[in-house]
């Protein structure tokens, strides 16, 4: 009986412990529960019912396909909201999506001059090969190579536009490539000259699609510099390049570097050219530059290899023979230097009769007047037979006398100077004894270097000139060619001396504003049709409702106007702006005048933006993380639970 205390003892021992299993295994069922119930209400809540959530234990296992890793993401922070994350296992599946890549469509065109080579990927088409038969009638009897691959997809916007642009532009082109992408068109090509580059870049941008970003890289060839010259004169002490050449862009810097050195406030940059008589051009042309400028008088001309070095009487005999015997020892072997010293000028002597002279003047309007000496009618015949085929037969007089006793070479001075001022648009040339004097205007901006390779070329590198030639950009062929910027800025100065008005309160176009459209007409015509923003303005006074309409009104009879000019209105937009955007001040009667106006503004479209290319777009890695216990901030406890807050007072 004495182990019936024991059996009791364990009896009840065994009876508390399975009692206390069945309590945790009931208090784990209902933790379970409520934490299920919870989940599942958090996720409802969240719209995120693809989440299924099995009891772990003490944790979850959420389980589900997520149709993205955010809402993956989105799950899992969910969940942290009602239990904490290390409780959670994440056994969430994403859907792996199969990404469609759309095509990048391109057409590359390469011309060389009759073969002409068509390589890219294009759309599918049910019409046979039209890119093809299009350019075979663009460019007709060249020999087209057909390259191109195609693609059953959707065509992209701007396509279209794109590709009819390249069938008309490679007609433009003699050799050349043209790349076309949706959005995108590079041009590029060689030309002949620099104002076949102007001719070819306005043709361009005038068939050009508007959305379209056209990058343009048309490009000359080096001209033949024949000969290959470099002239420079000093002028009471001021040094003035007159032509210029170079064979690299070292000779380049090199001269531009001894002229800035001798003093040069002009900008030079001396073209580059083929035909350089050694390749130590650069070297010999800044050192025969430092020689000229250490004399300070006198004319430098270099031609091909032959170096010439002119100065007065008035250089010191010591300073000359120096300079001299330093740029001997300098030029390079391929140069040869003629230095000469001028003798004073002799006396004084009657103008008239004993110095003989030829003077030919060119007017504005192209007619030239030849007088001063010849020395025989044949000579005289064959000058003016010279002058009209290079001026024209109507343009020429003939008012020269007939001189036996004239300077050997008389004839070969008259002629070079004739073929020089040829080279400007109007001015003069007067032959003497001893030197040729040009002087004159052009629409050329290297018309000094032409006029002066001209006098080189027929005379010699040792002849004695002068050229004071300027460039004016109103006779610039180039300057003026129609682009829409040039025309804009030509009906803006048209403007600028004479204002579109208008009667009071009235839309009716009066004589003055008529002659006003009559020169905006002239100018729109040889533009061709552009897009202009006709806008209309008002001053302050009158209600704002009645100065829109008014001005609206007015802008609107403007393009009527033009369109009875004979003038394309059809890209014209008219617009009122009332009383907006005053230029003056509306409380004076001068200020209110000024802003009562009609405005002329180019409409230029703004470039669509590159289109993004799908294939670059995949390679995008974006790095999500999961986050930690550590990056979660605990919840705020909610009021009821925080407790009493702490007494002040009582710390």
């Amino acid at each position: 009986m004495t182990n019936k205390p024991q059996l009791v003892s364990i009896a009840a021992f065994v009876l508390a412990l399975l009692l206390a299993l069945v309590t945790a295994l009931v208090l784990v069922s209902v933790i379970e529960r409520r934490t299920m119930s919870s989940l599942n209400a958090a996720f409802q809540t969240a719209g995120l019912d693809w989440v299924e959530v099995t009891p772990d234990g003490l944790g979850v296992k959420l389980t589900g396909t997520a149709a993205t890793e955010s809402l993956r993401i989105r799950a899992l922070r969910v969940a942290g909201t009602v239990i904490d994350t290390s409780r959670v296992s994440d056994e969430i599946e994403v859907t792996v999506r199969t990404a469609v890549v759309a095509p990048v469509f391109r057409i590359e065109l390469m011309r060389d001059r009759q073969n002409l080579s068509v390589i890219g990927l294009v759309p599918l088409t049910t019409d046979g090969d039209p890119i093809l038969e299009r350019l075979q009638d663009s460019v007709r009897d060249a020999d087209i190579a057909d390259m191109l691959q195609t693609a059953d997809h959707a065509v992209p916007g701007g396509w279209v536009a794109a590709v009819d642009f390249a069938v008309q532009a490679v007609a433009l082109l003699d050799v050349g490539r043209i790349s076309v992408t949706a959005g995108r068109i590079e041009v590029e090509a060689l030309v002949p000259s620099p104002e076949a580059r102007t001719r070819l870049e306005t043709q361009l941008r005038e068939i050009a699609p508007s959305g379209q970003v056209l990058s343009l890289q048309l490009t000359a060839p080096r001209p033949v510099a024949a000969p290959f010259l470099l002239r420079v004169d000093t002028e009471q002490g001021v040094m003035r390049v007159r032509a210029c050449s170079a064979d690299t862009e070292a000779a380049q810097t090199r001269i531009r570097a001894a002229l800035t050195a001798a003093g040069v406030a002009q900008r030079v940059t001396c073209p580059l050219a083929l035909g350089a008589p050694s390749p130590r051009w650069g070297e010999a042309a800044a050192a025969s530059i430092a020689a000229l400028s250490d004399l300070q008088a006198g004319s430098l001309t270099i031609s091909d290899g032959e170096v010439v070095l002119n100065v007065p009487h008035t250089v010191a005999s010591a300073a000359f023979d120096r300079a001299v015997g330093a740029l001997e020892t300098q030029l390079p072997p391929a140069f040869s230097l003629a230095a000469r010293r001028l003798d004073p000028p002799e006396a004084a002597q009657n103008v008239d009769e004993g110095r003989p002279e030829m003077l030919m003047t060119l007017t504005e309007d192209g007619r030239l007047t030849l007088a001063g000496r010849l020395p025989d009618t044949r000579i005289r015949a064959a000058v003016q037979a010279f002058a009209r085929a290079r001026f024209g037969a109507q343009a020429v007089t003939m008012a020269a006398r007939v001189d036996g006793d004239l300077p050997q070479g008389w004839s070969m001075r008259v002629l070079t100077a004739l073929d020089a001022l040829a080279e400007t648009h109007h001015g003069s040339a007067l032959v003497l004894e001893d030197r040729i004097e040009i002087d004159g205007v052009s629409g050329n901006p290297d018309v000094s270097s032409q006029v002066t390779q001209a006098i080189v070329q027929g005379l010699g590198a040792d002849a004695e000139f002068s050229v004071n030639v300027a460039y004016d950009e109103a006779y610039d062929p180039v300057a003026q060619a129609p682009t829409p910027d040039n025309c804009e800025a030509r009906i803006h100065a048209i403007l600028a001396e004479t204002k579109i008005t208008f009667d009071p309160g009235s839309v009716a176009i009066n004589t003055a504003t008529g002659r006003v459209l009559d020169d905006i007409a002239d100018v729109l015509r040889e533009c061709g049709e552009l897009p202009f923003e006709v806008a209309g303005y008002t001053d302050s006074q009158g209600r704002d409702e009645s100065n829109l309409g008014l001005s609206q009104a007015r802008a609107s009879a403007v393009i009527n106007a033009l369109l009875t000019r004979r003038v394309l209105v059809s890209s014209m937009v008219a617009q009122g702006y009332g009383a907006a955007n005053p230029i003056a001040d509306n409380a004076t009667e001068a200020g209110r005048e000024a802003n009562r106006r009609i405005e002329f503004t180019l409409i230029r479209p703004e470039p669509d933006p590159e289109p993004l290319d799908p294939a670059l777009e995949l390679e995008l890695v974006f790095d999500i993380q999961t986050p930690t216990d550590s990056t979660i901030r605990p919840r705020v406890r909610p009021a009821s639970l925080a407790g009493p807050a702490p007494d002040a007072t009582n710390n």
